[in-house]
């Protein structure tokens, strides 16, 4: 092969990586979002099936702050084995493509290119460190005015954006439209 040709698939193998490692670094990102859903049912019951709910996913109340009607709480969230394996795979994967490029431009040291696959196991370890970690949910009540008979409370959420997807599936709550002025 030319020089040329080596050269240019050396940089999109090298860019191509580089997206690799900020894609694993991602995976640990902070989600946290704010979310406004409305229930059917009455701040009291709905109070009671948020305090279920929680309980069961192993959070427990830090805060309370009835001047705001705001409740926080904490939880130990676990890392996925799946996605540290799967991350460990994917920089194998690119890892080994990077070898085997290293090893068409540099001939003299191949045997050496191919030990780099060795690193590979240090993506997931890096996602299992800093994923396992203590999230915290905040959630205030509200009682809608009796005009909306169908929607009695409104729940204000903020917690990781997983979590409020199983929650409002959970507990079969709807999303505020946001009215346009």
């Amino acid at each position: 092969m030319t020089n040329t040709i080596l050269s240019s698939t050396f940089l999109l193998t090298l860019l191509l990586f580089v997206g690799l490692v900020f894609f694993i670094r991602a995976s640990t990102k902070d989600r946290t979002q704010t979310v406004q859903l409305l229930s059917e049912q009455e701040d009291t019951r709905l109070l009671e099936q948020l305090r279920d709910y929680f309980e069961q996913r192993a959070y427990r109340v830090t805060a309370i702050d009835p001047e705001n009607n705001q409740i926080t709480l904490a939880g130990f969230v676990r890392p996925s084995v799946f996605l540290a394996v799967f991350l460990s795979l994917l920089a194998a994967i690119g890892i080994f493509c990077l070898a085997l490029v290293l090893s068409f431009l540099f001939h003299e040291q191949t045997p050496l290119w191919g030990g780099l696959a060795l690193f590979s196991p240090l993506a997931g370890v890096f996602y299992w460190r800093k994923s396992g970690r203590e999230e915290q949910v905040s959630f205030r009540i509200k009682s809608l005015p009796t005009s909306t008979p169908s929607q009695k409370s409104l729940l204000t959420v903020i917690a990781h954006r997983d979590e409020l997807a199983n929650l409002q599936r959970a507990l079969s709550l709807k999303k505020q439209e946001v009215e346009s002025v």
